[in-house]
């Protein structure tokens, strides 16, 4: 997830997507960092039916820099759409 300027991006884990990006942009936990730095855009997002292989992965992502998440969101989203919109 990223906010409005791209300047923040946030990786996490779900096991209900849909659910979790309604909570974010709903500010559903008020001191979290999504809310804090309007994190409300969903520019990107692997699945996986094995929660091990999903943690693995968003570790894998958290330990990338900067341009590495960039080029990945990119690769599938040119124009940092806001995926969510797409009822995810």
């Amino acid at each position: 997830m990223a906010n409005r300027h791209r300047t923040v991006m946030y990786v996490g884990v779900t096991s209900n997507l849909g659910k979790r990006i309604a909570e974010h942009r709903a500010g559903v936990h008020p001191s979290s960092f999504t809310k804090r730095y309007n994190i409300d855009r969903m520019v990107y997002f692997d699945m996986s039916s094995d929660i091990r292989a999903a943690i693995a992965r968003e570790k894998q992502i958290k330990g990338w820099t900067r341009a590495k998440k960039v080029a990945l969101i990119e690769s599938v989203n040119s124009e940092w759409r806001d995926l969510g919109d797409d009822g995810v």
